[in-house]
């Protein structure tokens, strides 16, 4: 994988809903010795999944809101808890800002399935408050690698 856009993915910054309020937090973190330490939401096993720019490539916005939505309908219809969250750049030039899904509980192996399957080079997965970023476009990378990260609760 391209290492600029693998930093770039580090370094997005996802905003997670709470009961408290919105969570803000990157890959890019130091290790986490105290787990504990870190919001409820981040020790929880979910998945971040959007259907936006299979590929990187830009596609109208119209197009990506409709794959977004089938996107939730078929978790919704596994059973899945879906919630909306976003992923921006946080430099201040930064422009990008990607609608995602929290997506609570799913398995490992399906996450990278709907990754896969809605083109995506990557996405990101959380278990015992460890996210790390995997490979689902074989274009990228091998299907499956991961990348481990840690979380940065960013203010």
């Amino acid at each position: 994988m391209d290492q600029n856009l693998l930093r770039s993915y580090f370094a997005t910054v996802y905003e997670l809903p709470t009961d408290s309020g919105v969570v803000r937090a990157s890959l890019d973190g130091e290790i986490v010795k105290d787990q504990e330490g870190l919001p409820s939401i981040l020790q929880r096993s979910f998945a971040i999944l959007t259907a936006y720019n299979p590929r990187s490539m830009l596609l109208p916005r119209r197009v990506n809101d409709v794959r977004h939505q089938v996107m939730r309908d078929l978790l919704i219809l596994g059973c899945y808890r879906v919630e909306h969250c976003v992923g921006f750049e946080e430099e201040p030039e930064g422009v990008w800002r990607e609608p995602a899904w929290v997506v609570h509980g799913i398995e490992r192996d399906e996450s990278i399935d709907f990754g896969r399957t809605f083109r995506q080079n990557t996405i990101v997965y959380c278990q015992n408050a460890r996210p790390e970023l995997i490979v689902t476009d074989p274009t990228c990378d091998e299907i499956g690698k991961t990348f481990q990260g840690n979380w940065r609760v960013r203010q």
